[in-house]
């Protein structure tokens, strides 16, 4: 004989999991960060799921049989509660329980060390900070000369945390408006409508880290429709395009950060004005030493021989100290990005010349003629393809350069 066993309808409590990411598919997380797959959930339930920022959930239905509906973000985050941001009170006053509190700043000092990538030469107190103000939801300003890092520290961080993440490109932005809020369309059938932004479907979603790359180069109407976003006690966005000007509040444990190049150099750049800057907690990314720029080349490109890749690291080292001393040869300096270029030209089969022909010549100005910054760097990089020393070719005080010829 059968007995007939009641069933319980309903959601169930452990089994909510996150949608990533991976490759061009998306799957989910279980609260222990293990890939579980589809688990037989429809792609286009995934998808607006991870669009809305939402997790999926098991539910109980009265037939007997499981399905998954979406669910906010924070039924996930209470499970997986030793990364997620901390919660406060007006004013910033920390609520934590002192248990948390610990969790908190053992995850900080000890457990995110080991989350910092080989490839991102950071300091490992800088690497800490950044990581604390993403676990505060602090917004956070990344500055530093063109490609030391920046960006990649900020994508290192949000694939540390696997947090849901949003890019935009605020440098290459022509429309602010549009790009932050949203435009007004007209349809024949629907007539005039309003579509929000995918920076409001980011800041609506929980624990989501918002990277807002080249803030420096963005319009000033994009600063000012930032304002109250980033302010910690307001953190809302209206929706003055929409009907009725809504007001879109940001989600819990939103994080924002922006990279920043700040400097007389960067001509298409503009001074951030102070009241955006003090919104933000600021990380100074590092100018590399030639060391440093040997170490990362020799990660990256272990086929490469050391006499190549010391020769980058060094000739770039160089540069950068002449630029940033008030007579130095040169005004502009080699950027860890385009030592990387290097190297990888190297990699590829060209020689250390051709390389720098390449990818590092163009950087400097012709001007001058025989006593062109073009014609410094040229001579420098003849240099090391004349010579096969492993000592340093040269080991001098900025102070000390004070011919046309590199001193060496």
């Amino acid at each position: 004989m059968i007995q007939n066993t009641e069933i319980t309808k309903g959601f169930i409590a452990d089994e909510v999991y996150k949608v990533e990411t991976i490759g061009n598919s998306r799957r989910l997380f279980d609260t222990e960060g293990r890939d579980v797959g589809t688990l037989g959930i429809g792609s286009w339930n995934r998808k607006e799921a991870y669009d809305r920022g939402q997790a999926m959930q098991a539910f109980m239905n009265s037939n007997g049989k499981k399905s998954y509906r979406k669910v906010d973000m924070s039924v996930y985050d209470a499970l997986v509660a030793p990364v997620a941001p901390m919660n406060t009170t007006e004013g910033g006053v920390q609520t934590e329980l002192s248990n948390e509190h610990e969790d908190v700043k053992a995850f900080i000092h000890n457990d995110s060390i080991k989350l910092k990538p080989k490839q991102l030469m950071m300091s490992a107190l800088k690497w800490k900070y950044l990581i604390r103000s993403a676990v505060r939801a602090k917004n956070i300003m990344m500055t530093g000369p063109a490609g030391c890092g920046k960006t990649m520290a900020a994508k290192a961080l949000v694939n540390s945390l696997e947090r849901p993440d949003y890019y935009f490109n605020l440098g290459a932005t022509q429309d602010p408006r549009a790009t932050l809020i949203g435009n007004t369309h007209f349809d024949k059938e629907k007539g005039t409508f309003f579509s929000e932004s995918a920076f409001v479907s980011a800041i609506k979603t929980p624990n989501a880290v918002v990277l807002l790359d080249e803030l420096s180069r963005a319009h000033p109407d994009a600063w000012n429709i930032l304002m109250t976003v980033l302010d910690q006690g307001q953190r809302y966005l209206r929706l003055d395009e929409a009907e009725g000007s809504p007001i879109v509040n940001v989600a819990e444990g939103v994080t924002f950060i922006a990279t920043a190049n700040i400097g007389g150099e960067y001509t298409s750049t503009r001074v951030i004005d102070r009241a955006l800057l003090d919104r933000f907690v600021i990380i100074e990314m590092d100018v590399l030493t030639d060391i440093e720029e040997f170490e990362l080349l020799k990660y990256m490109y272990p086929g490469v021989d050391d006499y190549n890749l010391k020769a980058i690291g060094e000739i770039a080292y160089h540069t950068r100290q002449q630029s940033l001393s008030d007579d130095g040869k040169l005004t502009a300096m080699i950027s860890t990005r385009a030592s990387v270029e290097m190297a990888s030209l190297i990699y590829d089969g060209f020689s250390l010349l051709e390389a720098a022909e390449i990818s590092v010549f163009p950087l400097f100005s012709k001007d001058g003629g025989a006593d062109s910054e073009r014609t410094y760097i040229k001579q420098l990089v003849q240099k090391y393809k004349d010579t096969k020393s492993e000592e340093p070719l040269f080991d001098i005080e900025v102070d000390a350069v004070d011919s046309d010829v590199p001193v060496f």
